[in-house]
């Protein structure tokens, strides 16, 4: 069987309440649908796997690992967000086996709606926005800044008394040993104060503009206690071109905005927050990195004009499969050690190594089927996730 270099790939978008109206179409510049398009998944994942436009020589990317014996240690998506995704955090390598071990000897089926594992993988994640205003919360803030706001809370919700003990739960809680992450599992816990705690916080934030995300985010999760988790994280807007870098334990959340995200090939999620779906508070403490601080944006190479690339922080380690990704507006030159995906988001440009070639105008994306030189030449935008 030929192994052609460039292949064409596409799938379905996947229509996740959080999604944007048209999100996936606006990014490929497509008809649109009218329908919420959130995420669209290029790579073999099986729960989604790309398909192979013509199906020839195989159908989808996850026959072409299987037959080739190939594999793509990555997963590259177009995410659109209109509404805040869940708090949520991912395993390491080591984690997601040992997790993905248990659950099977439980006999819990892949598909089960309170299965966490669902594949022995970590994931690892960057993302890159698309607009300007792109919005995450990221990472802890400080202890002492959470502190201040809570102090201030204090005052403004003094008329609910039990809302006012909860919250000296949650001040105690934070200020002891290991603080963030008691204080964070608590307001999972269940407690039977919490909901009093959520209203009042809630009420506040529709009146005091210093509290406003939480108003936002409580109109789409109204009465969820990750309301109040999310004023325990860092909360940043990105520029066109910014990227977040998302290692394994990173407690984060998107809240709207459109980017190209680029994952270990994974769909493990321990979720703390903000969803309706199964909270596993037993695995997230254990994946949990509760360290506060830090800046989780994580700046490019500029390889030369028109070129950069996206290396997320101790590439090659257990924690981090080897992956980059390259965000291209003009003339170029990549030299890939693996397969990739390509994806054009604007513009019109070539790919070409040897006698080989595919067009990539805006909307098209693409498998690089194995190591290559590839020559690029356009102009506009477009992305190549490598491994």
């Amino acid at each position: 069987m030929t192994n052609p270099l460039f292949l064409e790939i596409d799938n379905t978008p996947r229509d996740y309440a959080w999604g944007l109206v048209d999100g996936v179409a606006h990014v490929r510049g497509t008809a649109p649908t009218g329908r919420k398009e959130a995420e669209l998944w290029l790579g073999a994942h099986p729960s989604a796997p790309s398909r192979i436009v013509g199906g020839a020589p195989w159908s989808t990317l996850e026959a072409w690992e299987s037959e080739t014996g190939a594999t793509l240690p990555f997963l590259l998506k177009v995410l659109c967000a209109a509404e805040p995704l869940s708090l949520q955090a991912h395993p390491s390598t080591a984690q997601a086996q040992a997790g993905f071990d248990r659950e099977n000897a439980r006999g819990i089926p892949l598909d089960a709606p309170h299965r966490t594992y669902r594949d022995p993988h970590a994931k690892p994640e960057l993302i890159v926005a698309l607009h300007d205003g792109f919005e995450a919360l990221c990472g802890f803030r400080p202890a002492a800044e959470v502190q201040a706001d809570l102090r201030t809370l204090a005052g403004l919700i003094d008329a609910a008394p039990d809302a006012s003990a909860a919250l000296q739960t949650w001040q105690q809680h934070l200020a002891g040993a290991d603080g963030i992450r008691r204080a964070f599992l608590w307001l999972l816990s269940g407690d039977e104060s919490l909901p009093a705690l959520v209203t009042a916080v809630t009420a506040v934030a529709e009146r005091d503009a210093r509290f406003a995300l939480l108003a936002r985010i409580a109109e789409a999760h109204p009465a969820d206690p990750g309301i109040l988790g999310a004023l325990m994280l860092q909360h940043l807007t990105l520029r066109a071109g910014e990227a977040l870098w998302l290692p394994a334990g990173n407690i984060h959340a998107y809240l709207r905005g459109s980017g190209i995200e680029l994952m270990g090939p994974s769909d493990n999620v321990m979720r703390g927050g903000l969803t309706g779906k199964h909270i596993d508070k037993v695995e997230l403490d254990r994946v949990l990195d509760a360290r506060e601080g830090g800046d989780p944006r994580l700046a490019p190479e500029v390889v030369s004009d028109g070129l950069r690339v996206f290396r997320p922080v101790e590439r090659g380690t257990d924690d981090v499969p080897g992956f980059e990704l390259y965000a291209i507006e003009s003339d170029g030159e990549i030299v890939l050690d693996g397969a990739g995906i390509a994806l054009a988001t604007d513009g019109e440009f070539e790919l070409a190594s040897d006698d080989e070639h595919i067009a990539m105008p805006r909307g098209r994306a693409a498998l690089i089927s194995r190591p290559a030189t590839v020559r690029i030449t356009g102009a506009g935008r477009l992305f190549v996730a490598a491994g």
